[in-house]
């Protein structure tokens, strides 16, 4: 074996494996990242599915692509452009161009390289030699043929062989980045538990891949990313959609509350149903509904039951859901639907945003702690990216967290009317079904006041509409004030929400760096606003509100504040905002 090559040490590091949709790639990405989280270093990824469900194989349209992004310091984006790209198939090259630096390594399975490959991604001769990759140090590997030759005496046909290549790709990038082969050792160990073979073959071909780094020389360095200096705690690499199921199980443990979850599967939401049903010793209870209005209606029933009740959907399951939550409104009984998106309808509800992966735990306990608090449905929003997409997480102690303390009716109070509220916050109180004296009715037609009988009083239906508005306009005063990163008198403030934090704080930071009057305002609270906005807004020359979508929240703010003109910046392709390009929207802006 040969000596190995100079290690260079780096600050961070963006790698994005990609490859056909049967390759792996998912995989092989979230074990790298877990190298990564053992590694010490701070880290975001995203997962890029096809669009389509079944595109067809080795085109670009079936491209399926996992993206890392990692570093010394505190990383809060999936990166922009690649350091590295595992390209397992020509397709993989063409549908990456974009993303690519000069000086990227590509490391290339050079056995795809066929007629019908090329023809397939739009290629006419083979980029690796045409001159088109140029730019790029690209590292060609017969990968699927040495992953049949590591394989050769485990009896094994050919397709059963090849569906471990992506260990042998996995097996370079860990040699290239002098990472050491444990964690994913034991990955294998508790995937494949009982089944000796597939853990040996797996194990073998990982093996393989990382000594023909090794011995055949394929880089001039290697490189390190050294340890980020993370508060001192236990973390682990944890997905949004993870992190809001954890997330709501604190804030039942929290409120004393047992957790209720109805819903059905949806993409990208499914991933927090099937988190929580491995939680039954936690008095979790997950419904999976045969349809989107059924998931709701139960956690509706579950809310009345005194349950902290939950739904999840996305995009179009939002709308389905729709009369339900008028039901939920009316009845005024804590509710957390998490929507993540692909895209759907607002609601007058309270709504907050999630920032990142990892924040989702914290938005979807302060999601419950609303709803449960103020005794009002809560849109938590999340999105694709940060729901599959993942982070460090500095796992919290339970004593840490904020109280919750939902407002539960005394039984046998000889006072006790369904909605009388409190002078503070006009919620009703939560009448747990069974408590002594506390019988009731509720129900999706309007009720009197206090009382809560049926009402067709038109007087007191706008009573009723007016006490549920100031009910959640009064939100705002149990929760913080906006915060500004930067200068409040910026000549440029830069406003985002959900999931664009990340991206956007960078590119801000970047220009404050070079002496740019620039600010950033990031809302986590949609509805209710912060108290605070108008004065936030106040005191710029210039206001732009960052989007992926055509511009909701600006429109929000410009109907809330028409003061202020707030300029937007939008996209829409199904692609998050790059660094390069907000740094240059908001360098035009300050001209």
């Amino acid at each position: 074996m040969t000596a190995k090559s100079k290690v260079v040490a780096l600050e961070h590091v963006v790698i994005r494996f990609s490859g056909d949709s049967g390759d792996g790639m998912q995989l092989t990405g979230n074990l790298f990242s877990d190298s990564t989280a053992f590694a010490g270093n701070d880290f975001a990824t995203f997962p890029d599915y096809p669009a389509e469900i079944r595109p067809p194989q080795g085109t670009v349209a079936g491209v399926s692509g996992f993206q890392v992004h990692f570093g010394h310091k505190p990383v809060h984006t999936t990166g922009d452009l690649c350091d590295v790209l595992v390209a397992m198939n020509p397709a993989s090259i063409k549908a990456n161009m974009r993303w690519l630096r000069p000086g990227t390594i590509i490391i290339f399975d050079s056995d795809s390289v066929t007629e019908k490959a090329l023809e397939k991604a739009g290629y006419e001769d083979d980029p690796t030699v045409d001159g088109t990759l140029a730019d790029y140090q690209v590292v060609k590997a017969p990968i699927s043929e040495l992953t049949k030759e590591a394989l050769k005496d485990f009896g094994m046909d050919n397709k059963s062989m090849l569906k471990s290549k992506n260990m042998f790709a996995l097996g370079i990038v860990m040699y290239l980045f002098n990472r050491e082969l444990d964690t994913v050792y034991a990955y294998f160990e508790t995937k494949f538990k009982g089944k000796d073979q597939v853990i040996k073959a797996n194990r073998t071909v990982l093996d393989a891949g990382y000594h023909y780094a090794d011995t055949w020389e394929l880089f001039t360095n290697t490189y390190r990313v050294e340890a980020a200096d993370l508060e001192k705690g236990k973390y682990r690499n944890i997905t949004g959609n993870t992190a809001a199921a954890w997330g709501l199980m604190a804030a039942s443990e929290k409120s004393g509350r047992p957790l209720f979850l109805g819903s059905y599967p949806i993409t990208p939401a499914t991933d927090i149903l099937a988190e929580l049903t491995k939680y039954k010793n936690l008095n979790v209870k997950a419904y999976q509904a045969e349809d989107e209005i059924a998931g709701i209606m139960s956690s509706i029933g579950a809310a009345y039951t005194g349950c902290l009740a939950v739904t999840t959907t996305s995009g179009p399951g939002l709308s389905l859901k729709s009369e339900a939550m008028g039901l939920a409104v009316m009845t005024e009984l804590p509710l957390v639907i998490i929507d993540v998106q692909r895209g759907g309808p607002s609601a007058p509800l309270v709504v907050i945003a999630a920032r990142s992966s990892a924040g989702c735990f914290y938005t979807a306990y302060e999601a419950a702690r609303i709803a449960m608090e103020h005794m009002t449905p809560v849109i938590m929003l999340s999105d694709g990216s940060l729901g599959n997409g993942s982070e460090v997480f500095r796992i919290p102690k339970m004593a840490d967290l904020p109280s919750i303390t939902p407002p539960l009716a005394k039984a046998d109070d000889p006072n006790y009317m369904p909605y009388r509220r409190d002078e503070k916050w006009l919620r009703r109180e939560w009448a747990i079904p069974g408590t002594p004296g506390l019988r009731h009715r509720v129900g999706g037609l309007e009720k009197e006041n206090g009382k809560g009988n049926l009402s067709t009083n038109p007087e007191n239906h706008q009573l009723m509409t007016e006490l549920r508005e100031e009910k959640i306009n009064r939100v705002a005063n149990d929760i913080p004030l906006q915060e500004i990163y930067g200068d409040k008198n910026a000549d440029l403030l830069v406003v985002s929400w959900g999931g664009t934090f990340g991206t956007v704080r960078t590119a801000v930071e970047g220009l404050m760096e070079e002496g740019k009057s620039i600010a950033h305002a990031h809302f986590d609270y949609i509805m209710p606003l912060p108290r605070n906005t108008e004065e936030v807004l106040q005191g710029h020359k210039k206001i732009v509100v960052c989007e992926i979508n055509r511009g909701q929240f600006a429109k929000y703010l410009r109907m809330n504040f028409p003061e202020y003109k707030c300029e937007q910046y939008n996209k829409v392709m199904g692609l998050p905002f790059t660094i390069g390009e907000l740094e240059t929207k908001f360098n035009d802006l300050l001209k």
